[in-house]
């Protein structure tokens, strides 16, 4: 159950109001609770103690409708606002598995929520890249979409039985790769003042980071994995840690790259997508490594979309480059919306109403 604080109470206070140990709250919560807890605080409490929290002027009952209402708004998502409701759709939805893949350079979680019990495995991930952060919206709205169906009963959606997809598919789903830049994007300069210094010096002294598109280190989640990195290495531009292209001085050195490449190797996938911004293009060939039915995947990802298709781009050493070439299975890097990095949050629509088809054939095909 769910309950809503209407005011700012002590844990203490609070426990004696429920009349429930303060121990079994915290279990109850993956997030810490200790000293005041603030008003607005959502918790999830035993169903035990319903009887006690109606009508009361200290906490009141959360619904299923207002949960969902919350869960499926169109809204920036840093990595706060996606614990949040990472929390809240786990308790509304108790068939989504949720754990903790790696975590980044700040030490913040790396989510991944996996549906469905199938044989075929699938996964997607967001936001590699901290200014192309609308792809985590996009995406939790696309899960939000797919989980509501399952937990209805419903049948069908965009034209396909979402029951089957669930028994048929395992779907990996990690919407957040680089929250630590996400959070620098859209909040500025952490708390944290260990990185401010050589934040500010490779932002050239400016405290607007909306351009930002690496990792807290001034290193490029996508261009860190070991396949051709030292072609990419030797062409880029930077040098040095930057705010975007800078590989890194070896493979794999980053948290973040290393929490997806180890979760690539354990899991076993299928077939991997990438989401990315911007030019509605779709990636999908590396080096003629891709196997066979890669291409009848990607002609419905783009009769879907209206996306172009593209096989071959001079690119290399990208999470999506090393999954086809290591494992010559079916992966793309799919490049939502049009415009300049960022793209403005008014885009939404568009590119959820053009690329939601991307997202159900990525699991039944």
């Amino acid at each position: 159950m769910i309950i809503r604080l209407n005011k700012s109470i002590s844990l203490t206070d609070l426990s004696t109001h429920l009349q429930l140990d303060s121990q079994l709250l915290h279990e109850s919560n993956d997030v810490e609770l200790r000293g005041e807890i603030e008003a607005n605080t959502q918790l999830n409490i035993p169903v035990n103690c319903l009887s006690i929290v109606e009508n009361s002027d200290i906490v009141e009952l959360v619904g299923d409708d207002i949960i969902k209402s919350e869960l499926k708004m169109k809204k920036p998502y840093d990595s706060n606002e996606l614990e949040k409701d990472i929390e809240k759709l786990i308790v509304m939805y108790p068939f989504i598995k949720k754990d903790i893949v790696g975590y980044s350079v700040l030490g913040k979680p790396i989510y991944q929520l996996t549906i469905g019990n199938g044989p075929k495995k699938i996964h997607m991930n967001g936001s590699f890249h901290a200014n192309e952060w609308i792809t985590t919206s996009v995406m939790m709205y696309w899960l939000h979409e797919y989980v509501d169906a399952l937990g209805n009963g419903s049948t069908r959606i965009n034209g396909h039985d979402v029951q089957s997809i669930y028994k048929d598919t395992t779907l990996s789903f990690v919407p957040m790769v680089n929250p630590d830049g996400v959070d620098l994007v859209l909040n500025g300069l952490p708390h944290d003042n260990t990185y401010e210094a050589g934040l500010l010096q490779m932002n050239d002294l400016s405290i607007d980071f909306s351009q930002w598109k690496a990792n807290i280190r001034g290193i490029d989640l996508n261009n860190q994995y070991p396949v051709n990195w030292d072609i990419e290495k030797a062409r880029k531009i930077p040098k040095t840690p930057a705010p975007r292209d800078y590989p890194g001085d070896a493979p794999l050195t980053e948290p973040e790259a290393i929490a997806l490449s180890n979760l690539v190797k354990k899991q076993h996938f299928d077939r991997v997508l990438a989401f990315h911004t911007q030019g509605e293009e779709i990636y999908w060939g590396y080096l003629r490594k891709e196997p066979e039915e890669a291409e009848a995947i990607v002609r419905e990802f783009e009769r879907l979309s209206g996306y172009k298709a593209v096989r071959d781009i001079d690119s290399h050493a990208g999470f999506r480059d090393w999954f086809v070439h290591d494992y010559r299975k079916p992966g793309y890097t799919i490049e939502l919306g049009n415009g300049v990095n960022p793209l403005p949050f008014d885009q939404f629509d568009e590119i959820y109403k053009k690329s939601k088809g991307i997202f159900y054939a990525g699991l039944y095909m």
